[in-house]
């Protein structure tokens, strides 16, 4: 996967002390430094290349006026009015602080010397912050129809963000896309905001999920059906192929389709033609194919269950959607999306307090924003004040004082099974012993789960 580019700095500072602090300093956290000793160099450095921020000394020689600087963005190259500006100056009076702000109304801020690293950094973080809202802003402005579809995945991590500019930069394409990630991760709006993106968007967005259909009826969900070809067939049916064609078609849980519906797919993304259940005649379909998997298709293809040459076709290109423990700092966020969205369908208005907050981004989440949101639905239907708690949250989000104390004296680790059954038994808990959001949250199918109920002799809670 291809990263998105590190932030770029210009610091002009003719003071060689100064500089070559905050040479020292400011190279960390994937941003690139380039410092230049004039004026002339500042407006000439980002000529070669787009700064996100420029930190500029007031009374630096051959600069002049601070708007000097933006004489680049007369030029035909470039636009540095996108650079966050910082002003440096050696006193800290009033009077100039005044000044600064007549020189240059848009700077971001204004510094003065001896100058804290710490300081600085703080800033430039803010202002990083501050792009990175406005990168995914701007991504989903061009995408209208994704606010009103389930759970708003799209958060302002690093990782979410160099995925949504990978989104961007492949949408406009008709290449296959397959997408990789856990179950709940948000796949599903993923695909959905790269057909928001294309030029496919005012043609049909068509979902199906591969692994709730059996052979026989899958085949006749994705390429139709003739009148008659089949008991119960009492009219012709088009399949979603076709319900796509010019749109998108999306193939969640790809891997789960068999080896038959997996050859009978790779003809037609092969030669963009079906024939219908009980059909003659080949028909044209153009829907750009989306497919997404929560296993590792490589793995299956080693193993004998996925056929290599489909895999192949599917990914042109490959995005991860990364899973909700490695983007924690989305969660409060998401929850935040989650309360509001809840309580716009007449669930009573609450808010997280701060400490129950932290427990929330210390989990784990092993259903991602799947679980996440279901937590948020269960705790607005069930506890009965304003504020939610620590104490209010579900026990696997909150383990109790005496699991704290049973974890940390256990000498001889305990089998992988009783871990497995111990987790099992507090997901049927949190769910009242209901079967399918109890898998949903572990991130496997009923029928996987009802098994292992059996083979480790759990009772369900009544």
């Amino acid at each position: 996967m291809e990263h998105s580019k590190s932030i770029q700095v210009v610091l002009a500072e003719d003071g060689r002390p100064a500089r070559i602090l905050l040479e020292r300093d400011l190279p960390v956290s994937g941003r690139v430094m380039v410092s230049v000793k004039s004026g002339k160099g500042a407006v000439d450095a980002p000529r070669e290349s787009d700064y996100d921020q420029a930190l500029l000394d007031l009374k630096i020689p051959a600069f002049g006026r601070v708007e000097s600087f933006h004489r680049r963005s007369e030029d035909e190259e470039g636009d540095v009015g996108d650079s966050d500006l910082l002003l440096l100056s050696a006193e800290g009076k009033m009077e100039q602080r005044l000044t600064a702000a007549d020189i240059e109304p848009e700077a971001y801020d204004f510094l003065t010397k001896p100058l804290r690293s710490s300081e600085l950094s703080a800033l430039i973080r803010q202002a990083e912050a501050v792009k990175t809202e406005e990168t995914v802003a701007s991504i989903l402005e061009r995408a209208p129809g994704i606010g009103s579809h389930n759970a708003p995945v799209l958060g302002e991590s690093p990782a979410m963000v160099r995925l949504l500019q990978l989104v961007e930069r492949i949408a406009s394409s008709t290449a296959t896309v397959l997408l990789q990630g856990e179950t709940g991760a948000g796949k599903g709006m993923v695909s959905r905001l790269i057909h928001e993106l294309s030029s496919r968007r005012e043609a049909r967005f068509v979902a199906i999920n591969c692994s709730a259909f059996q052979d026989q009826l899958l085949e006749s969900e994705l390429f139709g059906h003739e009148k008659g070809s089949f008991t119960g067939a009492v009219t012709a049916k088009k399949g979603l192929f076709e319900v796509a064609d010019q749109g998108t078609l999306f193939l969640d849980e790809v891997a789960e389709m068999t080896p038959s519906m997996q050859a009978k797919l790779l003809q037609v993304l092969d030669n963009g033609e079906l024939r219908r259940v009980g059909g003659t005649s080949a028909r044209r379909v153009n829907a750009r194919i989306i497919a997404a998997t929560n296993k590792d298709l490589r793995k299956e293809v080693d193993a004998g269950t996925f056929r290599e040459d489909l895999l192949f076709r599917l990914n042109v290109v490959t995005l991860t959607v990364p899973p909700l423990r490695k983007r924690s700092e989305e969660i409060p966020q998401l929850v935040e999306a989650f309360l509001r969205r809840f309580q716009g369908r007449g669930l009573p208005a609450k808010h997280i307090s701060e400490s129950a907050m932290h427990l929330l981004q210390s989990y784990s989440w092993p259903g991602n924003v799947r679980e996440l949101a279901n937590t948020i639905e269960g705790l607005l239907l069930l506890v009965p004040g304003d504020v939610i708690h620590p104490e209010d949250l579900p026990q696997n989000i909150r383990p109790t004082l005496r699991d704290s104390r049973e974890i940390q004296t256990v000498v001889v680790p305990v089998p992988l099974t009783d871990v497995e059954r111990l987790h099992i038994e507090r997901t049927l808990r949190y769910t009242e012993g209901r079967k399918a959001p109890a898998a949903r949250l572990l991130g496997i199918d009923v029928k996987t789960l009802t098994k292992k109920i059996r083979d480790y002799e759990i009772e369900l809670p009544a």
